[in-house]
């Protein structure tokens, strides 16, 4: 009887299925016969499966070419390990924010400076080249920056210190050509933020309260500056008019262009799947944001409120901040907090009730024609308006989305709404999204598609019947994503990251969502990478203090940025790239961000750290909703 040395394919491939995936890969490198099974795709689907404990419902990313690589692109590919800390801040970093070419990134920080970094020096290192102070124009500190579509201005907005302790906001344009201020612009509250609408043209925001706990929020659009050729064209015009109850107020725009919707770079419903999960969960009513018709009465329980509270984070748990500057009032809430203790509860809902009634009679209809998810019309380019709203409370539970029409780009044309009639005092929003929690975080991923919320969610089943009393709200943060094409939440909620402030100390924690990752600052001292297709938390990255801010770079999404209250910024690279850097120097590209030392030092820290932010995501596993 002959007897061979070999075992058969079959039985070989039976064992590999019983080791991990780097036993696998040794293995493989015993024979030729070994190898070849050991790069077996069934048995990678089902490594892969096992390992990242994804539902097998979940098929393969669309752009992956075979289960072995798609394994090794989440193991290899995260920007998890550290490669460079910048400490040029002398206090807490807020906000990060990349150019669109990937260039260069700016930061903002309770030090009241705007920094910016260049990324493509030749050594590797981020440097630093431009540095502005804020304080000779009365600022606190600068909270959020952002670069104009081209690249050739920065929107930088900050806390404006003025009289009797205000927490007024201003919005300040600076050339990157020279640095030069250009223009400012007052923006209230605060934590509007402002954003870009084009090249040369930005939102901000002005409160003018109405009663003691009813306001109205104007959005003007401001051109960035003005031509001396020009001098007589309209530099600023309004663009919506929102009435708030319940001390609510607008907060956190920003614009999304829908040009790209039919060509997503990733599509995250799972095709037919997804699409009969979705169904069958509208029959059951099961896990869908509620989404308010503004034209019917409100009820009580419909009233609420938005967040004054997204105090720019100077009110913060004491166990995550050792020095902080002193609180100013709740952003825009002094008002309301004063007249609580001159009027009675009763005149207060009396004022509720009486504000829904003049709302609803005074405030142009919206045109559901424009906003209709389900009527698109033929090469239309839609441009969205999103901002963080309320109902019921002063803290931020919903998503507000306004359309904002082709005449409406320009700051020329009617002034101060003066194509309005007299009974159309106030704009109607034409979607709202509740989010049943206190939004603290959005982001937009790159083709606009979809936005990202991170929240802290309120007990299931809550009432709210003081609206200066909001529901408490989870340490866990919630990330939910919204399809802004068909304008309703898409899929079950990302989690990992956390936070302890209660209500009235809750402040922002800024996200960023690359072609395929999604990041989150929080304030367990720690910012989070999950991946946008599969669901789940790939990599923790550590800091010192609270995460404020992560940013990928749109050049390459291996490369991630963390801001912290520790005063530092830190660089992140994938274990890929971290390797190339290490094996050959000299053919680094121009454009990386790996510092020198770590060019010198080659030791194996660096990749056990890479593996031990897989682990600790690795343990995470995902309970059967989801979450």
């Amino acid at each position: 009887m002959d007897w061979s040395p070999f075992l058969p394919d079959s039985l070989l491939l039976e064992i590999f299925l019983h080791l991990p995936h780097d036993a696998v890969l040794r293995a493989g490198l015993t024979c030729k016969q070994w190898q070849a099974v050991s790069k077996d795709e069934f048995l990678w689907r089902e490594l892969f499966y096992r390992y990242y404990r994804i539902p097998r419902s979940v098929p393969r990313h669309p752009s992956a070419v075979s289960w072995y690589r798609e394994f090794k692109r989440l193991y290899d590919c995260i920007p998890c390990v550290e490669v460079q800390t910048l400490r040029e801040h002398s206090d807490q970093v807020l906000h990060l924010a990349f150019s669109h070419r990937g260039h260069r990134f700016s930061s903002c920080s309770k030090d009241c400076t705007v920094k910016l970094w260049d990324t493509e020096r030749e050594d590797g290192n981020i440097s630093l080249v431009h540095s502005s102070s804020m304080r000779q124009f009365n600022w606190g500190y600068t909270q959020f920056s952002q670069f104009n579509p081209d690249d050739t201005l920065l929107l930088v907005s900050g806390v404006y210190l003025g009289p009797h302790h205000s927490s007024s906001g201003e919005i300040a344009v600076i050339s990157l050509e020279n640095y030069t201020l250009l223009s400012r612009v007052r923006n209230k509250p605060y934590d509007v933020f402002g954003c870009w609408l084009n090249e040369t043209h930005l939102i901000s925001g002005n409160l003018h309260w109405i009663g003691n706990m009813t306001s109205c929020s104007v959005l003007w659009l401001n051109k960035a500056f003005q031509d001396i050729e020009s001098e007589n064209v309209n530099v600023v015009k309004r663009l919506f008019k929102i009435q708030n109850i319940n001390a609510s107020t607008i907060r956190t725009v920003m614009v999304a262009h829908c040009r790209r919707h039919d060509n997503p770079d990733l599509l995250l419903d799972y095709e037919a799947q997804s699409q009969a999960r979705r169904q069958k969960a509208e029959q059951d009513n099961q896990h869908h944001p509620l989404l308010f018709d503004l034209e019917t009465p409100d009820s009580e329980d419909e009233e609420e409120v938005e967040n004054e509270d997204e105090c720019r984070k100077d009110g913060r748990s004491h166990s995550f901040s050792s020095a902080r500057i002193p609180q100013l009032t709740i952003s825009g809430l002094d008002h309301v907090i004063h007249s609580r203790k001159h009027v009675g509860a009763r005149e207060l809902q009396i004022e509720t009730q009486v504000a829904q009634m003049m709302g609803r009679a005074y405030t142009k209809a919206p045109d559901s024609s424009l906003i209709d998810p389900s009527e698109p019309r033929e090469g239309e380019d839609k441009t969205y308006l999103l901002f963080t709203t309320g109902s019921l409370t002063y803290s931020p539970h919903q998503i507000g989305i306004k359309l904002i029409k082709p005449d409406q780009m320009t700051t020329s044309g009617p002034v101060l709404g003066e194509e309005r009639s007299s009974e159309e005092f106030f704009d109607s929003l034409d979607h709202v999204i509740d989010i049943h929690g206190h939004i603290i975080g959005m982001g937009l991923s790159p083709d606009h598609r979809y936005l990202y919320v991170n929240s802290r969610a309120w007990p299931k089943g809550c009432v709210i019947s003081d609206p200066m009393s909001p529901p408490p709200i989870a340490e866990e943060i919630d990330m939910h994503v919204i399809d802004l094409k068909s304008l309703r939440e898409e899929r079950r909620s990302l989690r990992a990251h956390r936070a302890f402030t209660p209500n009235d100390e809750c402040f922002f924690i800024f996200l960023d969502v690359s072609r395929d990752f999604v990041a989150s600052g929080a304030e367990d001292k720690h910012g989070y990478i999950w991946d946008r297709h599969y669901n789940i938390c790939l990599a923790r990255l550590a800091h010192d203090d609270v995460v404020n801010s992560v940013a990928f770079s749109p050049a390459d999404q291996e490369l991630l940025l963390s801001a912290s209250d520790d005063s530092t910024i830190k660089v992140w690279r994938s274990p890929r790239m971290v390797r190339l850097a290490q094996a050959s120097p000299r053919q680094l590209r121009p454009c990386s961000l790996l510092p020198s030392w770590l060019l010198r030092h080659k030791n194996n820290s660096t990749f056990a750290s890479s593996v031990n932010g897989k682990t600790v995501s690795e343990g995470w596993k995902k309970p059967s909703d989801g979450k």
